[in-house]
């Protein structure tokens, strides 16, 4: 049986091409679209929430961010560990029923208590479903493109993010319960996106590791070894090496012996502070532009055209993703979030526009990087463990950046608190420039070894 566990891996990392059909990849994108979408629309719909719901600011607060991120790290990390046991498939389906449930009941929330719940729910399953993609992709992707590929999908993904504004900017200012058609449009959504996810194949790499069902595993590879001959021609023969085929402990506990326990601990505070300037962006601009004197109309406006900026980003990452080791990248894309948050704190109307597009587009170059470079650290019997304990523990960042900016800007003034959260997206790259291992181009046992 091990023999044969470390054929199907050898035959997996042989194959130097995507060899999947392309639409997997936009069924895949499709659900990231959501995400991304659901990720902004929550901070464009709080100020008509907070008026209609007569909500204070710290019960606003709670509501658009807290809720939502407390369910996204017990999501990631409970639905995260199960996909370890159950499989990337199986989950994957799990996360995207999760999240149209939530989203569709956002909309259609009557007060505070229903739009709590309702934002938990989408909490659970957005926050497994960045964890599930980013290790489902890298188990697939081949060593040399595997940034590559995961940038594609995240390109699909990051639109969400684009065109989240312009849309809210179309409903929330002009409609009464423009908020509400929002949150529905992203039900829709995801809804498209859980039946389309039925195709996708499960993992052989999982397969083969963790349910031993060597023939569902070969019968994928033969797929996959089909479609790569069809592109490039005959195959290298595989070559075989010796693959840890350990079994029977709860996946959780092999993160907490080396190497990856290092990981572990370097990458939970690499996220911790990426996250808190991620979400205090996202969360709370809209919000700090009003109360410094922009219109609502105005403050998504800065935010709208910057957002051009996410697939600019990602569209860079295509390109250089796989050429450049990925921790320099990871470096240079938060230099780029420092530039841009710099800007956007001197408050005029050109900084603003600028700093905003810098922000989003280093945004939309780190993401997918940082997420298919914390997949790579862990070994595929606890890769989908080993991102959500990662994720869920770097997303308390988020929830402390999106509640601390608003008091950082009310206690000194908005240049301090935006230049703040530059400065923590900066630290977040030289931990992983001085801290990271090399992951480029090399085979996912190799990296996780």
């Amino acid at each position: 049986m091990e023999n044969n566990v470390e054929n199907i891996i050898a035959r997996a990392n042989r194959i130097p091409v995507w060899s999947l059909p392309y639409s997997f990849l936009a069924i895949i994108g499709i659900g990231y679209f959501f995400t991304f979408y659901d990720i902004s629309d929550i901070g464009l719909a709080m100020p008509a929430i907070d008026a209609q719901f007569h909500l204070g600011s710290s019960t606003s607060l709670f509501l658009a961010l807290s809720v939502g991120l407390i369910g996204y790290g017990i999501g990631s990390y409970l639905i995260g560990s199960t996909a370890d046991v159950i499989g990337r498939y199986k989950s994957m389906i799990i996360t995207m029923a999760l999240t149209a449930l939530g989203s569709f009941g956002d909309a259609i929330s009557l007060n505070v208590p229903e739009l709590t719940i309702f934002r938990f729910i989408t909490g659970l399953g957005l926050g497994a479903d960045l964890n599930l993609v980013s290790t489902y992709i890298s188990e697939f992707a081949p060593p040399g493109v595997r940034g590559k590929i995961t940038v594609y999908t995240f390109l699909v993904g990051i639109l969400g993010q684009a065109v989240t504004p312009f849309i809210g900017l179309e409903l929330v200012p002009v409609y009464y319960d423009g908020w509400r058609w929002l949150f529905g449009i992203g039900a829709i959504i995801a809804f498209i996106a859980l039946i389309l996810r039925f195709e996708l194949p499960e993992s052989p790499r999982w397969l083969a590791l963790k349910k031993k069902d060597i023939k569902k595993a070969e019968k994928i590879l033969e797929m996959m070894e089909r479609t790569a001959e069809r592109k490039i021609g005959k195959l290298p023969e595989p070559d075989v090496t010796r693959v840890d085929t350990e079994s029977g402990k709860f996946p959780t506990l092999y993160l907490f012996k080396r190497p990856y326990s290092t990981r572990l601990s370097l990458l939970v505070i690499v996220w911790f502070f990426w996250y808190i300037g991620n979400y205090a962006f996202l969360g709370d601009s809209a919000s700090l532009l009003s109360s410094a004197g922009f219109s609502i109309s105005s403050s998504i406006l800065y935010l709208a055209i910057g957002a051009i900026g996410y697939p600019v980003g990602a569209i860079i990452m295509i390109a250089t993703a796989d050429k450049f080791e990925r921790k320099y990248v990871i470096f240079i894309d938060t230099v780029v979030w420092f530039i841009g948050l710099t800007l956007f704190a001197l408050k005029m109307d050109i900084t603003l526009f600028i700093g905003s597009f810098l922000a989003s587009m280093a945004l939309g170059m780190y993401l997918q990087v940082a997420y298919t470079f914390t997949a790579e650290n862990y070994p595929t019997r606890a890769r989908s463990s080993g991102f959500a304990l990662t994720d869920g523990l770097g997303h308390i960042g988020g929830a402390f950046g999106a509640i601390f900016l608003p008091v950082l800007v009310a206690s000194y003034s908005f240049s301090f608190g935006f230049e703040f959260i530059a400065v923590t997206g900066l630290i977040a790259g030289i931990l992983v420039l001085i801290g990271g291992t090399r992951a480029t181009g090399k085979p996912l046992e190799n990296i996780s070894a």
